[in-house]
């Protein structure tokens, strides 16, 4: 019912994921991400326990392989399961369990994983990585976000998508970027992209409110000075 990718950026060592499914509120499930740590997707018939666990393993220091193998050893239901990740340092790793839905397949690419499952074909993943690997230079929200549009003009869900997300983290505790379309009848990637770039050139502005307030600009609404 999923396709996603995740993603780092070598540059600023920004994480990442996109994803969009035809059920309500991905968001809300299935991408996790961590500063300085790593960024996970997971998706099928999808346990959100597993992001946190996942995370908090590439935080020790296992790497993505490492700590995948952990969570499929000591895990339930794990044929259920389709998990993407990448740490710190780039390296991915990936599970498809025996019972992922209907045409499925992953891709991998240099600093970034793309899953999907329930796909109308399977080039699906390979379109996110091409283009994720052909845009270096671009922001990593950009960058994640378009990639996500592509595996839709491959062909997307054997659905229709009604929700998509991106989640982006950087230095601080909190995402940089957190936008999600919980539910759209028939274009929510268009939206979320939308939302992006929307988002984009007050991004940094949020970041500067929380640090320092007193240089922060003001928020162009009714009754503020």
């Amino acid at each position: 019912m999923t396709f996603s990718i995740v993603g780092r950026c070598e540059r600023s060592g920004m994480f990442g994921v996109a994803i969009s499914t035809s059920s309500i509120c991905v968001g809300s499930r299935c991408p996790w991400a961590r500063a300085r740590v790593g960024a996970v997707a997971t998706q099928n018939v999808t346990d959100p326990s597993l992001g946190t666990a996942l995370l908090e393993l590439l935080a020790r220091d296992f790497n993505a392989r490492q700590a995948l193998a952990v969570v499929l050893e000591s895990g339930l239901n794990m044929e259920y399961r389709q998990l993407t990740l990448i740490d710190r340092n780039g390296l991915v790793a990936h599970h498809s369990g025996a019972k992922t839905l209907g045409t499925h397949g992953v891709s991998t690419g240099r600093d970034c994983v793309a899953a999907g499952n329930l796909l109308a074909n399977p080039a699906v993943p390979g379109a996110m990585t091409e283009h994720f690997i052909g845009h270096p230079d671009a922001h990593l929200a950009q960058r994640l976000v378009d990639s996500l549009a592509a595996g839709l003009g491959a062909g997307g869900e054997e659905g229709v998508v009604k929700s998509a997300a991106l989640l982006v983290v950087h230095e601080r505790s909190w995402p940089l970027v957190d936008l999600r379309v919980d539910w759209h009848d028939d274009a929510p990637i268009e939206t979320l992209r939308d939302l992006w770039n929307a988002y984009e050139p007050q991004m940094n502005d949020y970041v500067t409110r929380a640090l320092d307030p007193a240089s922060a600009p003001a928020y162009g609404v009714l009754g503020d000075p």
